[in-house]
Parts: structure tokens; C-alpha cells; sequence
């Protein structure tokens, strides 16, 4: 992996305002609260301090201090939700800052990844966890690395 990679993490269906409901706009590295998205935010922070965004199915690629204005209910495995598109995520302002990147390092279950392998088909992809069997056993390998002080 070279000096010129990003780290992409998932957001999160549990969000800072289930917690606090009176908490206005929030950047973006607060919002997402479950401890899926909180240990892969922890392992980014670690590996990854100044590159890593998190890709959100309601408004794309959000930077760690991106303001998210109020709490939403989308996700990509909803499509009632009507989660942010292949196409739009294409388009977007915070996608064209990903291009200078020629690694991309993926945290999350398949459907991530193949929408960043679908996005970027010019870069280098990483999923780590790929060989994982569930959300039990990425969180394990995560602590694991984290623990260790080497990235997976």
C-alpha cells in the first residue's frame, strides 16, 4: 500500500441524535455511533489519520469533518430508502477528491466494496475483511489490528 491511499468506512444505522436527540449538525466522524462503524472508524483514525472518509448511503463520501445536517433513515440495503446511486456517487464533488488516490482500502461486507470496485474501476481496492463471515469476526480482526498496531 503506498503514501497515496484512503480509507473508506461504513456509516451506520445508529446514529448521535438516537443517543442525543437534541444535538443539531454534527460532523461526520460523531454520527455514526453503532460499534461496527465506531471500531472501523477507530482502526482508520489509527492507520489512516489524514485520509479516510466514510461512505454514507444518503449523502456519498462524507470527509471526518464534513457537517451531516440532521438525523436520516437511508441505507444501501434498503432501496425503499432511496439510497444515493452508483451514478450520483459518480458525479458527486466528494467522489472527484477520492481520484487522487490510487489505493483505496475498503472496511465492510460486499455490498461496499463492490460499490467502491463499481465506482473507481481505475484504482487499487482493498477489503481487508473480505475473508470475514459476519459482523462478529470483522470487529475481531479490527481489535485484533488495532491491539496490534498493524494494519490488516
Amino acid at each position: 500500500m503506498s503514501e497515496n491511499t484512503i480509507c473508506v468506512v461504513p456509516c451506520g444505522s445508529k446514529k448521535i441524535w438516537d443517543k442525543e436527540p437534541e444535538t443539531g449538525p454534527t460532523m461526520a466522524k460523531h454520527v455514526y455511533i453503532g460499534s461496527f462503524a465506531g471500531k472501523c472508524r477507530e482502526y482508520a483514525e489509527k492507520f489512516y489519520p489524514e485520509s479516510w472518509c466514510i461512505l454514507s448511503a444518503k449523502y456519498g463520501f462524507l470527509f471526518p469533518d464534513d457537517i451531516v445536517p440532521e438525523p436520516y433513515n437511508v441505507s444501501f440495503n434498503n432501496k425503499k430508502s432511496n439510497p444515493i446511486s452508483i451514478d450520483e456517487l459518480k458525479a458527486a464533488d466528494s467522489t472527484q477528491k477520492l481520484y487522487k488516490y490510487e489505493d483505496i482500502v475498503v472496511l465492510g461486507g460486499k455490498n461496499y466494496t463492490k460499490m467502491v470496485n463499481d465506482i473507481f474501476t481505475d484504482k487499487n481496492i482493498y477489503n481487508p475483511l473480505s475473508k470475514c463471515k459476519g459482523m462478529g469476526f470483522m470487529m475481531q480482526e479490527l481489535n485484533e489490528a488495532i491491539k496490534k498496531g498493524v494494519p490488516l
